[in-house]
C-alpha cells in the first residue's frame, strides 16, 4: 500500500490559491469569485489529503480506505474535478455510527468517504481564514488555536474583576438542527462563488445511510467529517 504523505490528486490547472494561506480582506472577500479554484488547488488538496490521512478513519459508504485512497484518487480525479467544476458533483451519503457519551447515551456520528473528506477539509481550509477573523473573542469552542483551558483562564480574569454569577448553558441536539436555509444565507452574504455555495449545500443534504435505509437530511450537519464542529 502507498505511505508516502505526497498528495495523490494528479496535477492540474490551477488558479492561485487565493485564501489558502491568509485571511482576505473583507472587501476582497466579497469580490472573489474564484473561492473554489483555491479549493482545488493542488497545494491546497495537498494539505487536505495530509489531515484526512493524519486522521485516519474508517471508509465511508464506497468501501474506500485511507490505505485505497492513493490509488483511487489517481484514477478517479480528472473526472471528479470536472464534475465539481460544471456543478454536476454529488456527495455521497454519510455512515451512521453511534459512539457511547461519557455522561451516557450515544453520539450519531456521520462518516463521508475519503474522497470527500478530503475535499470537506480543502474546503475548510479556504473558509477558515475568511471566517475566523470575525468570530467573538469571547468565543472558544471549535477554533483553531482555542481551547477550553483558555476559556477557563478568561472566567478566572472575571472573577478577579469582581464577577461572582457564571452562567452554564448547553443548547440540546444543536448541530443536529441547524437550519440549512439560516446557514446558507449566512455564507451566501460573505462568499460571493455560488459554484461553491452550491457544493456546500450538497453536502448539507447529502443523506445519511442508517443500516441499509437512506434518510434525508432536511436540517442538521454531519458530525464525524471534517466540515463538522471539532477541536483543532
Amino acid at each position: 500500500m502507498p505511505t508516502s504523505t505526497a498528495s495523490p490528486i494528479p496535477p492540474g490547472e490551477d488558479a492561485p490559491a487565493a485564501g489558502t494561506h491568509r485571511a482576505l480582506k473583507q472587501d476582497e472577500v466579497m469580490t472573489t469569485q474564484e473561492l473554489l479554484q483555491a479549493v482545488l488547488a493542488r497545494d491546497n488538496l495537498a494539505r487536505a489529503w495530509k489531515r484526512v490521512k493524519a486522521n485516519q478513519g474508517a471508509p465511508g459508504i464506497d468501501g474506500v480506505s485511507i490505505e485505497d485512497f492513493p490509488i483511487h484518487a489517481r484514477e478517479h480525479w480528472p473526472a471528479l474535478r470536472a464534475q465539481i467544476e460544471g456543478g454536476r458533483y454529488r456527495p455521497q451519503a454519510v455512515r451512521r455510527v453511534e459512539r457511547p457519551k461519557p455522561d451516557g447515551g450515544q453520539r450519531r456520528l456521520g462518516i463521508p468517504t475519503v474522497t470527500d473528506r478530503v475535499l470537506q477539509q480543502a474546503i475548510a481550509q479556504v473558509l477558515t481564514p475568511i471566517f475566523e477573523p470575525t468570530f467573538s473573542a469571547a468565543s472558544f469552542g471549535f477554533r483553531p488555536g482555542r481551547n477550553a483551558h483558555q476559556a477557563i483562564g478568561q472566567v478566572r480574569s472575571h472573577v478577579k474583576a469582581g464577577y461572582r454569577i457564571a452562567v452554564d448553558l448547553d443548547l440540546a441536539k444543536f448541530f443536529d438542527s441547524v437550519d440549512h436555509d439560516v446557514l446558507m444565507g449566512w455564507l451566501g452574504r460573505t462568499i460571493a462563488d455560488q459554484r461553491l455555495l452550491a457544493l456546500i449545500g450538497r453536502y448539507l443534504r447529502a443523506g445519511v445511510l442508517v443500516g441499509e435505509q437512506l434518510e434525508a437530511s432536511e436540517v442538521g450537519t454531519p458530525q464525524g467529517g471534517p466540515n463538522a464542529p471539532r477541536t483543532q
